[in-house]
């Protein structure tokens, strides 16, 4: 899916952009959550707020795995590595 993103916008994916992506759908993330709480400019449904929630969390999702792959990082490993060594059973 990021090929044809970047082919079709003409993008050259250096680390900028792929930092910049990753800022700029935290940034639709947050706005679609305050959309969810009615702190938005302009009036929109529940029912809209809710997809477009739901959408930006699918977009800054699918950007950290671009991320992730382009830096070589097996996100699932990762994400064990540093969440999981919290639940560790206590040593015997």
């Amino acid at each position: 899916m990021c090929d044809l993103y970047a082919e079709r916008f003409g993008i050259d994916r250096d680390a900028t952009w792929y930092l910049a992506k990753l800022t700029e759908e935290l940034g639709e993330l947050q706005a679609a959550y305050l959309a969810t709480k009615g702190a938005q400019r302009g009036a929109v449904s529940d029912d809209a707020a809710r997809q477009n929630l739901e959408d930006e969390s699918a977009d800054l999702f699918g950007f950290l795995l671009v991320f992730a792959e382009w830096q070589g990082i097996d996100l699932a490993d990762a994400f064990a590595n540093k969440w999981g060594r919290h639940f560790q059973p206590p040593a015997e």
